[in-house]
């Protein structure tokens, strides 16, 4: 099933994001180019109450089938940009079911989903982009996340800190509608989920780091962007984005405390 909704690409939410995490941004205006990435804060969730899980995930979005499994977490994203969105656009997003693969893990059911969103302006493809999604079984009492992988051994051409706080992560939440309890429920994401504490969501990651790599290399226009989430960023962790050139553009990492990687992202220009 397609969800296809149509909104105009209004400064407000762009005004939020960057006087929230983006302040050395250039600041939007209405004959700008939105920057690429910030699409996502665009079109946010809306499910209705009734239709959340227990998690505060939308449980039928009508797009991907009810999944019976109860948390569902974020597992990355590639992106096309096919064409800038200016402010003041009308975009029309078209959200669809990608593919659905069931696997069995180590702690136990997994269920990959794909949900493919398309974004035209005037009928024109400007966005096409695949999140990629995965449900798992409850978390039991005593499990532990397996160590994040060790970055690459390499000098980093970039290299930015970053911390981010409990404000930060109840702005992204609203901006986007997002009532996933991990992210605000901190009782809820030690004692349910079995986290260390407040969520960072995965889709401002996939901004952030996009902004890094932007900012970094700022002769580039991206063609696409694909991000993997490798481990949980927490609340208050202090984290850094680093990266290199690449021939095709550039990779960037998300580091923890000890570098280990918590996202990978690759730019092509």
């Amino acid at each position: 099933m397609a969800v296809v909704r149509t909104d105009e690409i209004g400064l407000t939410p762009a005004l939020a994001y960057r006087g929230t995490f983006a302040a050395d941004a250039a600041e939007p205006n209405p004959s700008g180019e939105l920057p690429p990435g910030w699409e996502g804060i665009y079109f946010p969730f809306d499910a209705e109450l009734d239709a959340l899980r227990p998690d505060g995930s939308p449980a039928d979005d009508g797009v991907l089938p009810v999944v019976d499994l109860p948390r569902r977490m974020y597992a990355g994203e590639d992106t096309v940009f096919h064409r800038p969105i200016h402010y003041g656009d009308a975009v029309e997003q078209t959200v669809t079911a990608g593919s659905i693969t069931e696997k069995q893990g180590r702690g136990g059911r997994l269920v990959f989903a794909d949900v493919e969103r398309t974004y035209r302006v005037d009928g024109e493809l400007a966005i096409s982009s695949v999140w990629h999604d995965v449900f798992l079984d409850a978390a039991k009492p005593g499990d532990t996340a397996k160590p994040p992988t060790p970055a690459p051994d390499v000098e980093w051409l970039w290299s930015e800190p970053l911390v981010l706080d409990s404000r930060q992560l109840f702005r992204y939440s609203a901006m986007t509608f997002n009532t996933h309890r991990v992210h605000y429920d901190r009782d809820w994401a030690r004692s349910i989920e079995g986290l260390d504490d407040l969520l960072v969501h995965g889709p401002l990651i996939r901004m952030l780091l996009l902004d890094f790599a932007l900012r970094s290399q700022t002769a580039a226009r991206p063609r696409s962007f694909s991000i993997q989430m490798q481990a949980p960023m927490f609340v208050d962790a202090a984290v850094r984005m680093v990266g290199n050139e690449t021939d095709s553009g550039s990779e960037v990492f998300l580091l923890d405390s000890e570098d280990g990687v918590l996202a990978r992202g690759s730019v092509d220009t």
